[in-house]
């Protein structure tokens, strides 16, 4: 069987929340209005600065249900793939950038896992070198508009579920492979694998990785991706990433390289 690394997006691979990130562009294409985009300005400031516990996760997915019902799904793509380089690009850390392309060395397959719209998370799945998501899957009618309900909700158990249904699948050694997040309500995705890891972690996830004498890694170096197009990472992040990584998160490192050649 085959060991994978599964990374959460939202302050693990990049600084911010992505579905807040797309705010602005939502707002200059007449999709949101002026007091919706100040609401999510404060949200995700204290996101930035508090995390968010399962309860505020769970009205940011009802709002956000209630927010887009009725927009047409080839729409949201085409503001997604136009802002990418403007919204998301200067967010990516280089620490996971570094860390995605150790795995991907090593033989494992990486996931990117988030409760975030599979819309906006697969695009920048794909700049990072990843297409393997599980994501958020938001209902579409005949016409291709969204509808306030949910096929698939990545969060909490039903991350666990769906990570458990893609390693089936997959043929995935979830004892032997990684997971990286920085939120509490994630502790199921952690205790699901053999090498649970925290990554700028809220409080209580920093307790309870203490608790567990689980590694704990701070992502601070974010950088500008310029590669666009699924692979290998391009060699000035690569050492941007390397170079900040060494610092706080080298006996990780080791760790990935024992595990590929033991």
């Amino acid at each position: 069987m085959t060991e994978a690394a599964f990374f959460d997006l939202d302050k693990t691979i990049i600084a911010g929340s992505s579905t807040l990130a797309f705010g602005r562009p939502l707002y200059k294409e007449g999709f949101v209005r002026r007091r919706t985009l100040v609401r999510i300005g404060i949200a995700q400031i204290s996101y930035m600065l508090f995390g968010a516990d399962e309860d505020s996760l769970e009205k940011a997915r009802d709002g956000m249900l209630d927010l887009i019902a009725g927009w047409h799904k080839s729409e949201i793509d085409a503001i997604v793939a136009e802002s990418m380089a403007e919204v998301i690009e200067p967010l990516v850390f280089a620490e996971a950038l570094f860390l995605i392309d150790e795995h991907i060395r090593s033989g494992r397959e990486v996931y990117v896992v988030s409760a975030s719209p599979e819309e906006f998370v697969r695009p920048i799945a794909n700049m990072v070198g990843i297409d393997k998501v599980i994501a958020t899957k938001i209902r579409t009618d005949g016409l291709g508009r969204f509808v306030p309900e949910l096929d698939q909700y990545v969060m909490g158990p039903g991350k666990v579920e769906a990570i458990q249904k893609a390693a089936e699948r997959d043929g995935i050694n979830l004892e032997g492979s990684f997971a990286y997040t920085d939120s509490f309500t994630d502790m199921p995705m952690l205790e699901l694998v053999g090498n649970p890891i925290a990554v700028n972690p809220d409080k209580e996830l920093r307790e309870a990785s203490e608790a567990n004498d689980w590694p704990i890694l701070e992502f601070q170096r974010p950088v500008s991706v310029t590669n666009k197009t699924p692979g290998p990472p391009r060699e000035a992040w690569f050492a941007a990433g390397a170079a900040a990584f060494a610092i706080g998160a080298v006996a990780v490192a080791i760790a990935v390289s024992r595990k590929t050649n033991s």
